[in-house]
């Protein structure tokens, strides 16, 4: 069985999914920072943003957790409403990715404000990173053995324990990893959108990048949440997918008005 503990040191477990997730983040504000000096940008606000960022999108993730309602008896509001003090152990899974993005933008903004940054101009270099900070986080989905899909028989279906199965699951053995599919989907993104902003530089204009991300992630999304047994669903469809679907047509919209419809007036 696979140990979500990389290291115990007496009362104290250092679990895979927070390391992992930090070493996304780190790993991903590294990249922001050389982007920054490419662009001319002091590669210090990363850094000194990087906290921000953090705490205000791990407490949008786990607060878009707590209120939501998975499917398959999975801890939900109606859970953490019953014990409330297991809201507190994130490091036992459930941080919802479209939370921490919302916080993550709040943090930024915050100190952006405080600091007089343009937050748009970092957000067009924040968030393509954001894609490989999200290829790495999700592999702590693989040692918590969660975010997994409907029972496969593909060559590259993971086991899952019989303790981690959903109810009505419990006689399959193997499962589509969502995770890894995901992770897949990210690193390709964020090699796509780092080519276009380099490719592409002249063209863009400010919040492209953004929109990018808001277009490439969310397309991605609307199908590893198809394969999902677990996913919260409002009249029969995955939240997930109603929130990137609206992102997806949103980005779109915004991207051809300022591309195509802005070019056709002129």
């Amino acid at each position: 069985m696979i140990d979500p503990v990389l290291i115990r040191i007496g009362p104290l477990a250092i679990r895979w999914y927070g390391v992992l997730i930090v070493s996304g983040a780190i790993l991903a504000a590294y990249v922001c920072s050389q982007e920054a000096r490419r662009k001319g940008l002091n590669p210090d606000v990363v850094w000194d943003m990087l906290l921000w960022v953090l705490v205000a999108g791990i407490l949008g993730a786990r607060l878009y957790h707590i209120f939501s309602s998975p499917a398959g008896g999975q801890a939900g509001w109606q859970y953490y409403r019953a014990h409330p003090l297991e809201a507190l152990k994130i490091w036992q899974g459930g941080l919802a990715i479209y939370g921490a993005l919302a916080g993550g933008v709040v943090g930024a903004a915050l100190y952006c404000w405080r600091h007089k940054q343009d937050l748009v101009a970092w957000l067009d270099i924040i968030f393509p990173t954001v894609l490989l900070a999200q290829a790495i986080g999700r592999w702590g989905n693989y040692f918590n053995q969660e975010v997994y899909g409907y029972p496969t028989d593909l060559p590259w279906g993971i086991y899952i324990p019989p303790e981690k199965r959903l109810p009505g699951l419990e006689a399959y053995e193997r499962f589509h990893p969502v995770f890894l599919y995901e992770s897949i989907w990210c690193i390709v993104g964020f090699s796509v959108l780092m080519w276009v902003a380099r490719r592409y530089e002249s063209k863009l204009r400010k919040g492209d990048m953004i929109a990018l991300y808001f277009l490439w992630y969310p397309l991605g999304r609307i199908f590893t949440e198809s394969l999902r047994p677990d996913a919260w669903t409002v009249g029969g469809i995955a939240t997930a997918q109603i929130i990137s679907a609206a992102a997806v047509v949103c980005a779109a919209a915004f991207l051809a008005y300022r591309h195509l419809a802005r070019r056709a007036a002129s």
